[in-house]
C-alpha cells in the first residue's frame, strides 16, 4: 500500500497484512486536541491552547465513501456546525496517487483552502518530513496552517465537546438526566471497533483462511450481540443518540451494499436482523443524517479502489434497500436529536 516516507510519496512501503495474513491497520499520526475539548480517559493527551474553537477557523477533509470520515461529517451535521467548519470532499476513487480532488465529479469538491491536487500535499504542508499513511478525515487549522488531528474517533469527540457555542443545542453525549455516562459511550465505541468497524476490513483484506474465519466469527458474533442489545432500547447507550451510534451507523449503512459482497461478510445481511435493521433506518431518518450518506461514492470507492479484492472494478448493483421505511423504534422511547427552532 501507499504512504509518505520522509515527505515523499511511495507506492511500495506499507504492508497491510502480517505474516499470518491478518489485516493490520496503521496508526494515525496527527493527534492534537482543540482547546476546550473533553479528552477521554483512554487518550494520553491534553487540549492544546494553540487551537481555539473559533467559527470559520477549521476545515474538514473527507470522503463520503470512508466510514471513518463519515463519523466527522455526521457530527458536523447533527451538531449544526456546517457554517462554523468548512468541508472539502475527495474523489471516491483512490488510485496509486492516493486521495485526490476531482471537482468536476458529482459530489466532489476542490481543495477549498489550497487548491491541491492530492490530499497528500496537505500532509506534507503540515510536516515536510511526514512518514505516514494519508487518510481521511483530516481536521485542518487555517490559522496555524497545519493538521490538528486525523484520528476519526478523536475528531468526533472534539466536535462534540469544543464547539458548543458555535452549533445548535444537540449533544452527542449523555446529559445529566441520563443514567448513562460518557465513560459508557467510550466503552461501547471501544467494544464495537475491533469486531465491527475494523472487523469488516479484517475480513476483506485477510490473506489467509484462518485470519478471515477469525474476523468473520468475531464480526457476526458482535452483530448478533448488538442486535439483542437493541431489542428493548432505541440507542446503544442511554436514552439518546450518542457518538456510539454514529460509530455503529457508518459501518451498518455500508454493510449490505458493500461489505457483504466486496469484503465477503456474507453470513448475513444487516436487513435480515430483527433489530439492527430498524435501528439503522431510525438513525438514517434522524434529521441531519441522510444528507451525509452518498451511496454512489461508497460503492464506487470500494469496488474500484481495491484491485486485490475486486480486480474487475465492476460495481455491484444491489441490494435495493428502503432506508426510509417505517421503523417504529420511537415506541422504545429515547430522545432523537432535535435542534430547537431558533437553531
Amino acid at each position: 500500500m501507499n504512504q509518505l516516507v520522509d515527505g515523499e510519496w511511495r507506492t511500495d512501503t506499507y504492508e497491510a497484512t502480517d505474516e499470518d495474513g491478518s489485516f493490520q491497520r496503521g496508526e494515525t499520526t496527527f493527534r492534537n486536541w482543540i482547546a476546550g475539548s473533553d479528552v477521554p480517559d483512554h487518550v494520553d493527551a491534553e487540549p492544546d491552547e494553540r487551537f481555539q474553537p473559533e467559527a470559520g477557523r477549521y476545515h474538514l477533509y473527507v470522503s463520503y465513501a470512508c466510514p471513518w470520515a463519515h463519523r466527522a461529517l455526521l457530527a458536523r451535521s447533527l451538531l449544526g456546525l456546517e457554517d462554523a467548519i468548512g468541508v472539502s470532499v475527495v474523489d471516491p476513487y483512490r488510485d496509486e496517487g492516493g486521495w485526490q480532488f476531482s471537482p468536476e465529479k458529482a459530489g466532489c469538491t476542490p481543495d477549498r483552502l489550497h487548491d491541491s491536487d492530492y490530499l497528500r500535499e496537505l500532509y506534507v504542508e503540515a510536516d515536510p518530513d511526514a512518514t505516514c499513511r494519508v487518510t481521511v478525515p483530516v481536521l485542518w487549522d487555517t490559522e496555524t496552517e497545519t493538521i490538528v488531528n486525523n484520528e476519526s474517533r478523536e475528531i468526533l469527540r472534539m466536535l462534540s465537546t469544543a464547539f458548543d457555542d458555535l452549533g445548535n443545542d444537540v449533544s452527542l453525549l449523555p446529559d445529566a438526566d441520563d443514567e448513562a455516562t460518557v465513560a459508557d459511550v467510550d466503552e461501547v465505541i471501544t467494544e464495537i471497533y475491533e469486531p465491527v468497524n475494523n472487523g469488516v476490513y479484517r475480513a476483506g483484506f485477510a490473506t489467509s483462511q484462518a485470519a478471515y474465519d477469525e474476523a468473520i466469527d468475531e464480526l457476526f458474533g458482535a452483530l448478533d450481540r448488538w442486535n439483542d442489545h437493541l431489542s428493548d432500547r432505541r440507542y446503544l447507550v442511554g436514552d439518546s443518540l450518542t457518538e456510539a451510534d454514529i460509530c455503529m451507523f457508518t459501518t451498518l449503512v455500508r454493510f449490505d451494499q458493500v461489505y457483504h459482497t466486496h469484503f465477503m461478510c456474507n453470513r448475513k445481511f444487516v436487513h435480515q436482523y430483527e433489530h439492527l435493521w430498524p435501528y439503522l433506518r431510525d438513525l438514517y431518518q434522524t434529521a441531519g443524517v441522510a444528507e451525509t450518506v452518498n451511496m454512489d461514492h461508497i460503492k464506487e470507492h470500494y469496488y474500484t479502489t481495491h484491485p486485490d479484492v475486486t480486480p474487475s472494478g465492476i460495481i455491484a448493483r444491489g441490494p435495493d434497500l428502503d432506508f426510509d421505511a417505517d421503523h417504529d423504534r420511537d415506541a422504545l422511547g429515547g430522545k432523537a436529536p432535535t435542534p430547537t427552532a431558533d437553531d
